[in-house]
């Protein structure tokens, strides 16, 4: 039987391989080799391509197509490059040639596919190894900024000693005229020979607190104040008089609540209320003169001036 050839347009176009889209790829492509003029097909090849009627009718549109012979040399293809001056063992060396080249198109795809994951991946290391520094950078300057008004805090007592004892000073100034009223109000009691017992009890209380105060005053140190000797005296003497008034007039009011202490509604005045007079001016005397020391020292150091009565 004859072989059926198709038309040399159709055959040439199946027994050149089109050059591949990806220059990659046609250096790595198999292209099968054209045989000779001086080789022979094997036995059996004219059957291999028959179109027979009784064979699957959608494959013989896709089968291979028989190789044309052209008048090229042995050992060179159409593209001129040089070949193997072997043929393919059967006609499925084309083939596999074919299924070569989509291989070989599909590496360069796959590269690239790596390489912008390995882009992608860097990119994303420079972002975080940026927010990182920035993170240390912040953490840096709030350190620097947190320790700086410790600093400052720590040098102020240091640098200023004598505001320090001054300020601890004025603490307890404020406490001194708390009791005050207290005394003014139970004095009144006891002269109009009212609430007596209640008045005897505020009088004593009231002393308790000035001895109480003197107490304080040689717990705190003073000594880098000016005239520290003359305030912590005036002080004590003044805080320790008026103790003893205070006293004395809960004397006087255990005294009016006896027999015949009241005349009239006033009280009879006694050797105890003439005692808590003379301490009650000495006690004047000295908070003027303590006063006025406290006072100098206010000025300085923006603290409260006092007067003589509110200590």
């Amino acid at each position: 039987h004859v072989p059926r050839h198709r038309a040399p347009g159709r055959c040439g176009g199946r027994g050149r391989v089109p050059p591949a889209s990806n220059p990659d790829a046609e250096a790595t492509q198999y292209i099968p080799p054209v045989p000779g003029a001086d080789q022979q097909p094997p036995a059996g090849f004219e059957n291999l391509f028959r179109s027979d009627q009784g064979a699957d009718g959608p494959a013989g549109a896709t089968q291979q197509m028989p190789r044309v012979d052209q008048p090229l040399s042995p050992h060179q293809s159409s593209y001129g490059a040089p070949q193997p001056s072997y043929a393919p063992a059967d006609g499925r060396g084309g083939g596999r040639g074919g299924r070569g080249g989509r291989t070989g198109s599909r590496v360069p795809v796959i590269a690239a596919v790596g390489i912008g994951i390995a882009v992608l991946g860097v990119g994303a290391g420079a972002l975080l190894a940026g927010g990182g520094g920035g993170d240390d950078g912040g953490g840096d300057n709030k350190t620097v900024a947190a320790s700086a008004p410790a600093t400052q805090g720590s040098a102020s007592p240091s640098a200023d000693p004598v505001r320090a004892q001054a300020v601890e000073l004025d603490k307890l100034l404020a406490d001194s005229g708390d009791s005050r009223s207290t005394v003014i109000n139970a004095v009144a009691d006891v002269r109009r020979c009212d609430n007596l017992p209640q008045a005897a009890k505020n009088l004593r209380d009231a002393a308790r607190q000035r001895t109480e105060l003197v107490t304080r005053l040689g717990g705190i140190t003073v000594d880098k104040l000016p005239d520290h000797a003359a305030l912590t005296t005036a002080l004590t003497k003044a805080w320790q008089a008026s103790a003893s008034a205070d006293n004395h007039y809960a004397s006087w009011a255990d005294q009016t609540a006896g027999k015949k202490g009241c005349k009239k509604g006033q009280a009879r005045a006694t050797g105890q209320t003439q005692a808590g007079n003379r301490a009650s001016v000495a006690a004047s005397t000295e908070k003027t003169k303590a006063a006025q020391l406290w006072n100098s020292i206010a000025k300085r150091y923006g603290l409260t001036e006092r007067q003589p009565t509110q200590l």
